[in-house]
């Protein structure tokens, strides 16, 4: 039976990464580099990234909300792995289809979609490249 994302505890899981980077971000602001300016300058300009990319994964909890509502209803009532692999892509994704499984109580699932998740050398590679976004919206779409 489905419990649905906006608990407590799932808002902590899902945004694990955003509370680590937040830790990592205190952790080198007090770091005692600041007897040196070039220290303090590139301590201020990680703790900035990192709050920045922390406050990112935070402000995404209605994107992961309306994600988890879109898995769930494409995986009801039968299970299709195919719908799960742009999620494995991301650390935040992965915990979102962890979650959905749960739900849909699929957990043994998520061996059989470790085959999306792409290797560091992928990862690499598409994020060294060039590529280009097109957005298709579809005109018969009805939101209601």
């Amino acid at each position: 039976m489905a419990i649905g994302i906006s608990t407590f505890s799932r808002f902590l899981y899902l945004n694990i990464y955003a509370f680590l980077l937040l830790v990592i971000g205190v952790g080198i602001f007090v770091l005692p580099l600041y007897h040196h300016w070039w220290g303090l300058t590139i301590q201020i300009i990680w703790f900035i990234g990192c709050l920045t990319e922390s406050g990112k994964i935070f402000y995404s909890w209605k994107d992961k909300e309306r994600k988890y509502t879109i898995l769930m209803e494409r995986n009801t009532p039968v299970f299709r792995p195919d719908t799960c692999a742009e999620y494995m892509k991301a650390p935040c994704g992965r915990l979102l289809v962890r979650i959905v499984l749960k739900d849909l109580q699929q957990e043994n699932q998520y061996v059989a979609l470790k085959q999306y998740q792409p290797s560091l050398k992928q990862l690499l590679q598409e994020s060294c490249t060039e590529s280009k976004t097109t957005i298709y919206i579809n005109p018969k779409y009805n939101k209601s």
